[in-house]
């Protein structure tokens, strides 16, 4: 479902602030593999993530969706290939409209849009029953203005807004890291029945080990620029914090020093 190949990234290049962001990175997922990327402080896990979106063009190398070689095509023509939910809750929801509004720009995501009465009851009641799955009251709101939301509510909604319509590609961008951790949980068990149910391929960012090591089927984990550790099946079922840790050492030879990471 989705190819990388020899992608590399340098940010303000032949200057004093030089950074080689991405190095390399050859990476396949396939279908419906659900994996968690972890890494510290200027690892390139966000930078992967903008390369595979388009947000800008790549130095070298290939990226490939579904068959469809989209390495030379800007951010809003590989949108209807990808959903995407970034880290801060105010980001992927109109506020000053509607719950069931907002579902209904995510369920015309790629299709004409006419004239016609913008939510009728059928989709209505099919936005119930999405709702339902999130597990936080929304059902009974449709009609509540997003911006009255808390912020979980509205990560929660924007995880059901950016899989709707089924992505080819699902890009979880850190989407609970500024959710307390009751509310985190909820958008994480919620993440996980709706990449199940939809098979979705999805690549999620994350800063804690823990729920690295808990969701998806295939964990990898970055340093410099590069993918240094790739894990899953068994090995990433009997995966602890402590061997992940060990493994990272081995590999990079040097101690994970990510604060945000180890103290999560």
């Amino acid at each position: 479902m989705l190819q990388l190949k020899n992608i590399t990234k340098t940010f303000n290049q032949g200057t004093i602030n030089e950074k080689h962001a991405l190095n390399g990175i050859d990476l396949t997922l396939e279908d419906g593999d659900f994996v968690t990327v972890i890494g510290g402080n200027g690892a390139g896990k966000s930078t992967l993530l903008n390369a595979i979106a388009g947000v800008w063009p790549v130095d070298t190398g290939s990226i490939v969706i579904d068959g469809q070689d989209v390495t030379g095509l800007p951010d809003f023509k590989r949108a209807p290939l990808i959903g995407r939910v970034f880290q801060d809750p105010m980001t992927g929801t109109a506020p000053t409209m509607q719950i069931e509004e907002n579902l209904a720009i995510a369920a015309r995501r790629g299709k004409h849009r006419g004239l016609a009465w913008g939510v009728n009851n059928k989709e209505r009641e099919e936005y119930k029953e999405r709702l339902k799955i999130l597990d936080l009251g929304l059902e009974d709101r449709l009609t509540a203005k997003v911006g009255l939301l808390s912020g979980g509510q509205r990560q929660a909604l924007t995880l059901l807004m950016a899989t709707l319509v089924k992505p080819k590609i699902l890009l979880l961008d850190e989407h609970t890291a500024a959710l307390d951790p009751k509310t985190a949980s909820k958008v994480l068990r919620a993440t996980d029945k709706i990449v199940n149910e939809g098979h979705l391929t999805t690549l999620m960012i994350t800063h804690n080990m823990k729920d690295a090591i808990v969701h998806g089927n295939r964990l990898i984990m970055m340093n410099a620029g590069k993918v240094v550790l790739d894990i899953k099946g068994e090995e990433k079922k009997k995966l602890t914090v402590e061997k992940l840790l060990h493994q990272f050492e081995v590999v990079s030879g040097e101690e994970f020093a990510s604060d945000k990471a180890l103290l999560s």
